[in-house]
């Protein structure tokens, strides 16, 4: 899609959670499109392009590099690289897994145990965009290695807490899945209903990295979506 298309809005300066010469971290709305597919949808990608055309007068196009992605019903940090040097070096931190990420999942059926480490083997189908999980090492699986908590209740669903190992084609949604506890709306991986708006409940809470220039640390922490059932965890969450 082209940058200049006349649809294209820039993003909303409060869900710009870091900004300087080098990166640009963002607050991804479930459905969001981090960058461009078959579907030819506006992107993320192009309305940060279009907010710092603006806030910058900047001529021409906008350089804005995409290092990482997270799926389209889900919400949370997005980091973006606004240098090629910047780009490169996120890159290799997110290879090397020197990038930390903290997930919050909303499931109904609590793991067997309150907190655990979840080790499967996957493998995407491209067919119908899903992986599917097993417990045993196969031929073309990938292994995949999640640590997760229990981190708050609510009336009828729990909250987990969860970090990644490895960066697996739907990680969280297939392992949860395949212990029985599939993510709230997240009818592909067997969550018995949608939610009202097509999201799935699972939030990318906080990321930690090193700054790819200056070299210091930086945490970056994603408000949660404006519903009720958020909100009440991310209000628990705080009070402890």
């Amino acid at each position: 899609m082209s940058e200049n298309n006349t649809k294209i809005k820039k993003i909303h300066p409060s869900r710009i959670l870091f900004e300087d010469n080098h990166i640009l971290v963002v607050n991804k709305l479930a459905g969001e499109l981090v960058q461009g597919d078959s579907t030819e949808d506006i992107t993320l990608l192009e309305e940060c392009k279009a907010y710092i055309k603006d806030k910058y007068n900047k001529p021409g196009a906008v350089y804005l590099a995409v290092v990482h992605r997270i799926d389209r019903p889900t919400s949370g940090v997005i980091i973006y690289a606004r240098t090629s040097k910047a780009a490169a070096r996120l890159t290799e931190q997110f290879k090397n897994r020197e990038i930390d990420k903290t997930y919050w999942a909303v499931v109904r059926q609590l793991p067997e145990e309150d907190e655990g480490t979840l080790v499967h083997y996957l493998k995407k189908n491209p067919k119908n965009n899903r992986s599917h999980a097993s417990r045993q090492e196969k031929s073309g699986y990938k292994k995949a290695v999640m640590h997760y908590r229990l981190a708050a209740h609510g009336d009828r669903y729990v909250l987990l807490e969860v970090n990644l190992e490895t960066g697996r084609h739907h990680q969280i949604r297939a392992q949860l899945s395949a212990i029985g506890s599939p993510i709230k709306g997240d009818l592909k991986y067997g969550f018995e209903r949608s939610n009202d708006d097509g999201s799935i409940s699972l939030h990318a809470r906080k990321v930690s990295f090193t700054h790819p220039v200056k070299k210091e640390p930086v945490v970056v922490t994603a408000p949660v979506p404006n519903d009720h059932l958020w909100k009440h965890f991310e209000k628990f969450m705080s009070g402890k």
